[in-house]
Parts: C-alpha cells; sequence; structure tokens
C-alpha cells in the first residue's frame, strides 16, 4: 500500500511540474496540512469529552446498570457465554460504539474478546461468541457519531448534525443484520 501511494504522489508532482501547476500542489498541500491538525485536535476535544462522560458513567455505576439492564439480551446474544462478567465489558464496548467512539470502544472489545477466549476450549479457533462480538463491533451501531460530527465541524459542515438521522438508521440496520447472519453462520461453522 505504500508503494501506491508513493506511485501516487510522485505522479501528482510529475504531472503538476510538467502541467505547470506545482504551485497549486504546493498550496493543496500546506492547506490540507493545516486542516488535517485542526481535525486532529477538534478530535482531541470531542474524544476527551465522550471519553470523561463514559468514565464518570463507569464510575457512577451507570455502566454496572446498563449492563444488568442488557444481561437479558446479552444471554440471548451469547448464550454460550458462561461468565456473565464479560456482559459488563461488552457493554462498556457498545455504549462507547453507540457514542461513536470507537478508538474509545477498542480497549473494551479487546477486553471482552480476553474473557471469551478464557472460557475458549479450542484456544487456536475463535467461538461463536467471539464471532458475534466481531460481527457486533464491525456493524458499529451509533446513536451519536461523535468522531464523524467532529471532522464535519471541524471541516466546516453547515449542518453537520444532519447526519445524526441516517447513521441511526444505518447502522441499526448493519447492527441487527450482523447479529442475524451471525447466529445462522454458527449453525454450519462450529
Amino acid at each position: 500500500m505504500n508503494y501506491i501511494w508513493l506511485f501516487l504522489i510522485v505522479i501528482s508532482f510529475v504531472s503538476a511540474a510538467f502541467s505547470g501547476r506545482i504551485d497549486e500542489v504546493n498550496s493543496a498541500l500546506l492547506n490540507s496540512a493545516n486542516l488535517a491538525v485542526k481535525i486532529a485536535f477538534s478530535l482531541v476535544g470531542i474524544m476527551c469529552f465522550w471519553l470523561g462522560i463514559v468514565k464518570i458513567a463507569q464510575a457512577s455505576g451507570l455502566i454496572e446498570k446498563f449492563s444488568r439492564l442488557i444481561e437479558p439480551l446479552m444471554s440471548f446474544i451469547f448464550k454460550d457465554v458462561k461468565n456473565k462478567q464479560v456482559y459488563s465489558d461488552i457493554a462498556l464496548n457498545f455504549s462507547a460504539n453507540a457514542l461513536g467512539l470507537t478508538n474509545a470502544a477498542t480497549p473494551f472489545g479487546i477486553k471482552s474478546m480476553q474473557e471469551l477466549q478464557k472460557e475458549n476450549p479450542k484456544k487456536d479457533s475463535a467461538t461463536n461468541a467471539m464471532c458475534t462480538l466481531l460481527a457486533m463491533n464491525t456493524a458499529g451501531f451509533q446513536l451519536i457519531p461523535a468522531t464523524v460530527l467532529a471532522i464535519l465541524a471541524a471541516s466546516g459542515a453547515k449542518n453537520p448534525t444532519e447526519i445524526i438521522l441516517p447513521t441511526l438508521i444505518v447502522t441499526s440496520i448493519t447492527f441487527v443484520f450482523a447479529i442475524f447472519m451471525s447466529k445462522i453462520l454458527e449453525r454450519y461453522f462450529k
């Protein structure tokens, strides 16, 4: 992949040099670098805010209550899981994803996978529960796409919040479909 990017960059500069537009390429390069830094700082702010909210929810016991609330659903989805404490980790993972904090969801997802791996009789292959969790994470249900909102706001979008409803609809459909397909496929792949 690095070679492809290098090739594209070299071709762009060579093409710009031959067409006499090297000044435009340099200007676009500097403007893009400036915009990248601006977006990165916007992401830091939104990530700190929502991670703080998740930490407060965790410290106040709200995540534990949420975990107990969704335990019947988790018991249905993850029938083979014996360690019910893993539901708390899955709830944290789900909450971070729902808030659009995919970077924050990753450590919770890894911890959930590690707990599921402890119950795995075949350590060299994934269990059905692990595959279902992976499918849920890949689908990425989001109530609030915080990262995308931050990028749109930093990029100067006039109304970045107009993506919330379409995102909610699409991620809900993909989330349910991912679980559904995981449950169908687990019948054929044991």
